[in-house]
């Protein structure tokens, strides 16, 4: 075995890709189902740290309760009543769901099986890749080719995903990532966050975006929401997106989340998009024991705004690819 290692273990049938950094001790686990990460530990104090708030057992995987760590195609977050317009064409996610069932959420990859493709490790990294097709589909009728690849490397973990329009016409396509995570056992309360960013979404009662420009709410018109400075998360409940991200030198925008009692954090990173911020409080299993800080490549609702359209739009043969990650930061 070298610096970095790739191998496959079982969960009940559920093959599961190992990915392993031996040198600084950190280790992934991602199910075939759904692409989906299952654990992310490092090191620390003598023993492993878990910082993935991952479904637990195949059960969970299935089910999907929380969408943890969900890879999200072709949207994320919701979509308005489960109704769209593009191209002129009217579309109905949930032909035959009564109104107040119409809820429509994080897109279809996260119940597909993927193809594992490639898997390699070296002396820098371990990778795994991942492959399957969405659509078309009732309410989507437009076929995608998506590719997600995960690596493993000094710098952290790096989800890279890659959607290509194979059908005959332009499709609304987007991509985000549904990460859960924490800081050991203690309370969330305790943990600090910083997102580096000008604006928070105002929303509906759904958790709609409001139209356009009326969206956007800059955080100096809303202090309790202004995370710019690393503040402990305290009592608030977050289910906000936060947007106009400002990157650091080397183009990633970090959202940091720090224990400081005991000196750790993650960095959440992203090239461009949105990043949500979730505090767990509706979960079923878990609520306020971990954070979801979801990077997305476009807005909740983008399906049916006019401000995300151009960014969203994924004409024949072509292909568009998002990149986000974790760093991990010990003492």
């Amino acid at each position: 075995m070298g610096a970095f290692d790739a191998a496959i273990e079982w969960l009940d049938t559920q093959p599961v890709v190992v990915l392993d950094d031996t040198v600084r001790g950190r280790r992934v686990r991602i199910a075939r189902h759904g692409a989906c990460v299952l654990g992310l530990a490092a090191r620390f104090g003598g023993g492993w740290l878990e910082l993935a708030d991952g479904h637990r057992d195949a059960v969970e995987l299935g089910a999907r309760p929380g969408s943890r760590f969900a890879v999200l195609a072709p949207f994320a977050n919701r979509i308005a009543d489960a109704r769209y317009r593009f191209d002129g064409i009217e579309h109905d996610l949930l032909p035959d769901a009564p109104d107040g069932a119409r809820a429509s959420r994080h897109g279809f990859a996260r119940d597909a099986d993927f193809a594992i493709g490639a898997m390699a490790a070296d002396e820098r990294t371990a990778q795994v890749a991942f492959t399957t097709t969405i659509g078309p589909r009732p309410g989507y009728p437009f076929t995608l080719d998506l590719a997600v690849r995960y690596t493993l490397a000094a710098d952290g973990l790096t989800l890279q995903t890659t959607l290509r329009n194979v059908g005959i016409t332009a499709a609304p396509a987007f991509v985000g990532w549904h990460p859960y995570f924490r800081l050991g056992d203690g309370p969330l309360a305790s943990w600090e966050l910083n997102i580096p960013a000008d604006c928070v979404i105002r929303t509906d009662q759904d958790f709609i975006p409001l139209p356009a420009e009326t969206a956007y709410l800059p955080l100096d018109q809303a202090p309790e929401l202004d995370f710019r400075q690393p503040r402990a998360i305290g009592t608030r409940q977050l289910n906000h997106t936060y947007a106009r991200l400002r990157s650091d030198a080397d183009g990633r925008a970090r959202t940091w989340l720090r224990e400081p009692k005991r000196g750790l954090a993650i960095a959440v990173w992203q090239e461009h998009g949105v990043m949500l911020a979730f505090t767990g409080d509706t979960l079923e299993r878990g609520a306020r024991r971990s954070i979801a800080l979801e990077p997305m490549e476009s807005l909740p609702d983008a399906f049916n705004r006019a401000d995300c359209a151009h960014a969203i739009r994924l004409e024949p043969g072509a292909a568009r690819t998002f990149r986000c990650g974790v760093e991990i930061d010990l003492p």
